[in-house]
């Protein structure tokens, strides 16, 4: 299976992958990687916090856009060489994330595709943006 190659790819292309995140995912996601912050793991802790109680990681959200980029657009086979990125909201157990990207830029010289990236909550609230840069497969 082979994701898009730069030439099928055009400027206002879209994907999407909507995810509930659990506290399973954020137990996991903190074991896998050493991310004890107990704004995310103890809730008598994060009640006291300015959230009110315990938050997604930032980077766990983030990675659902991985999960656009690599499987659906461009999609197999391509590579993330960056991302630009700013968490304008928090995500909370239990929040529905929707990660979508849009093609905003295509170099066919340099095989490179920017995207903007974008996470929403089940409210419609941006709770992440950014810009990706990708490089398709061949």
């Amino acid at each position: 299976m082979k994701g898009k190659t730069i030439h099928q790819i055009k400027i206002g292309d879209k994907a999407s992958f909507q995810k509930t995140i659990t506290e399973t995912d954020v137990y996991m996601y903190a074991g896998i990687t050493g991310d004890l912050n107990p704004a995310h793991i103890n809730e008598v802790y994060a009640k006291e916090s300015i959230f009110k109680g315990r938050i997604v990681h930032g980077m766990l959200t983030a990675g659902l856009i991985s999960a656009v980029l690599g499987n659906q657009l461009p999609g197999p086979g391509t590579i993330y060489l960056g991302q630009d990125l700013k968490f304008t909201a928090p995500v909370k157990f239990l929040d529905t994330i929707t990660a979508e990207v849009e093609v905003i830029e295509i170099n066919e010289e340099k095989n490179r595709v920017k995207l903007n990236t974008q996470c929403k909550n089940q409210n419609n609230e941006v709770v992440l943006s950014g810009v990706a840069t990708v490089l398709p497969p061949k």
